[in-house]
């Protein structure tokens, strides 16, 4: 991985997220230069149960604190942290975050110049629906058949959407307040719904990129999975010169980009791929500088 900027050096976030987008959100704050405390039940972080390599990766650099922060003596821990932050990160939701006294209005009265960036599963009225990863995904037309996604879609994606949003917040304050009149850096809050995250993953989608008859759908013969002597094949020719490429490779006659589309094209190609080995397509991909990545049967 290239060394990420330290953008946000400087900058000091307390963490009450637990589970997968909150603390991959602050993974990669820390990796631009915040400070990052963590307040965790005395149970600890589910994630730390059932995944402690992914639970250590997460919060490696993080400074971890148990505090049950429905109690005095937790309560006091977090105020304390959130006396010398500049974001809180949640991912509770909105009727816990009040049950906690942390809606935005006590926050902040008592902290005028920390942000909140608040991560939920859905906006508005459905904030307070229970879901996770899999039912937003399926919401938005992600999961096609009865397989599980190969990785958590919305709650990765969510995590980058709140790394984003702590950028926003953490705006230096002549950027932000430039031309408004305003002398103090207030904080802003900021809410990241995990819905909305999944549904920026559909747009090729619903725009028809990703349906069948979309051009990275399956309909385009240069951007496809194919079956090879040993394996499969990911051919992604889709520009011009590629798909060129692929067929005077594999022989078929395309004249134009719209013989991509043609069923011919997709036999023609189908028939090369299945009479090559991976070690052979591999070599051919190179040579011919063609878009290709072979792997094992499924």
């Amino acid at each position: 991985m290239t060394r990420t900027p330290r953008v946000l050096g400087g900058t000091r976030i307390v963490s009450l997220a637990l589970n997968l987008p909150g603390p991959a959100a602050l993974m990669r704050c820390r990796r631009m230069g915040a400070t990052c405390v963590k307040l965790e039940p005395p149970s600890g972080d589910p994630m730390g149960h059932y995944n402690k390599p992914a639970y250590a990766q997460l919060h490696e650099g993080v400074k971890v604190l148990a505090a049950d922060i429905r109690t005095e003596p937790g309560r006091k821990v977090l105020d304390r942290e959130l006396a010398k932050a500049d974001v809180l990160l949640t991912s509770f939701r909105p009727s816990a975050i009040e049950k906690l006294g942390l809606g935005w209005d006590a926050l902040h009265r008592l902290h005028p110049g920390l942000s909140h960036v608040a991560i939920v599963g859905a906006p508005g009225a459905r904030a307070e629906e229970p879901g996770h990863d899999l039912t937003y995904l399926a919401d938005n037309g992600l999961v096609p058949g009865m397989e599980l996604p190969p990785t958590l879609y919305a709650d990765m994606s969510g995590s980058l959407l709140a790394s984003e949003a702590v950028l926003q917040a953490a705006l230096p304050r002549n950027e932000r307040y430039a031309g408004t009149g305003e002398s103090d850096a207030r904080g802003i809050f900021i809410e990241v719904a995990l819905s909305e995250a999944a549904a920026w993953l559909a747009l090729p989608r619903t725009w028809g990129l990703t349906q069948p008859g979309g051009a990275v759908g399956g309909a385009h013969a240069g951007y496809r999975i194919y079956r090879c002597r040993d394996g499969r094949a990911a051919v992604a020719s889709l520009e011009p010169h590629f798909a060129a490429a692929l067929c005077a490779a594999a022989g078929a006659s395309a004249s134009d980009l719209r013989a991509m589309f043609d069923p011919a094209t997709h036999e023609a190609i189908a028939a090369f791929m299945l009479s090559h080995s991976r070690e052979e397509l591999d070599r051919i991909a190179r040579e011919k500088d063609i878009p290709l990545y072979t792997m094992a049967a499924s």
